[in-house]
């Protein structure tokens, strides 16, 4: 096969992506238009109106927090006790479910000699069970049958981390170079010291970034499971959203504790993966 060849086959390729991607963004343009006319028709016309109104609640927030003056933060002190109770929730599953997270993981890797290897295949079904049911649904379910606690939220949102972390900590083993890990079965180390010296020094960066994203994650879904009963910062945000006009300040103060939560989990995620890249490399 010569070049010119080779090169006649791209390029009908690069024609044939490209006419395939067309015919694939107008069904979904008119699959998107369709679906607008009926939405439209049986609401009768209200979506438009609705539309224009959009920025209505959110503009009567940010004036009834810039009214507020300097009392404003004397909300954000006074919602603080909430936000502890959110980051306290998401805290607690974070470290439940990341623990539970990285025995699964390395259990369900299929480059790290887990024998028998069904175990495997086993864990990699309990871990995609466990991200197939959302934290919502399994807290409502906890509170039917434990009550309205910061309980259930917590084991809701560690039981779906330890699914969508173990995961993503799974697939950082399966890139892990498999140079230390045939050294140390070479020296007759057994299976758990081969995790322990030949991979875990590997992923652990990794392993931290997801960790700390995840936590940012259970900071939100802990405030959402607060709308169902499950307490702390969206219990008062579903007080305060409920009232409508009046509260738009105590909105805005809990939305900026929200906001700057997560700004601090970013700023100490960056912090630790840094010292922890740079403490391996100093080693």
């Amino acid at each position: 096969m010569t070049a010119d060849t080779i090169q006649l086959e791209i390029i009908a390729m690069e024609k044939r992506r490209k006419l395939y991607s067309t015919i694939g963004i107008l069904l979904m343009i008119a699959v998107l238009a369709s679906g607008y006319g009926l939405a439209s028709s049986m609401n009768s016309g209200s979506f438009l109106n609705g539309l224009e109104k959009f920025f209505d609640y959110p503009g009567e927030i940010v004036r009834e927090a810039w009214e507020a003056g300097s009392g404003f933060f004397a909300l954000v002190l006074q919602f603080l006790p909430a936000l502890i109770e959110t980051l306290n929730i998401a805290g607690a599953a974070t470290l439940v479910g990341g623990a539970a997270a990285v025995v699964l993981a390395f259990l369900g890797s299929s480059n790290l000699g887990v024998k028998p290897p069904v175990i495997i295949s086993v864990v990699r079904r309990i871990m995609d069970s466990m991200r197939a049911f959302p934290e919502l649904i399994i807290a409502l379910f906890l509170i039917f049958i434990l009550g309205s606690s910061p309980v259930p939220a917590m084991i809701a949102v560690a039981f779906h981390t330890a699914g969508a972390l173990g995961k993503l900590f799974s697939e950082v083993n399966e890139n892990a170079d498999a140079a230390p890990i045939e050294g140390l079965e070479s020296c007759g180390a057994n299976w758990l010291q081969r995790m322990r010296y030949g991979v875990l020094p590997q992923v652990l960066p990794n392993f931290l970034s997801y960790f700390m994203l995840r936590f940012e994650i259970n900071v939100r879904a802990s405030a959402i499971l607060g709308f169902v009963g499950a307490g702390g910062i969206g219990t008062e945000l579903r007080r305060t959203i409920g009232w409508g006009r009046g509260a738009g300040d105590e909105t805005a103060a809990l939305f900026f504790l929200l906001i700057l939560s997560i700004f601090a989990i970013d700023q100490l995620s960056s912090f630790m993966r840094q010292r922890l890249v740079s403490g391996k490399a100093g080693s």
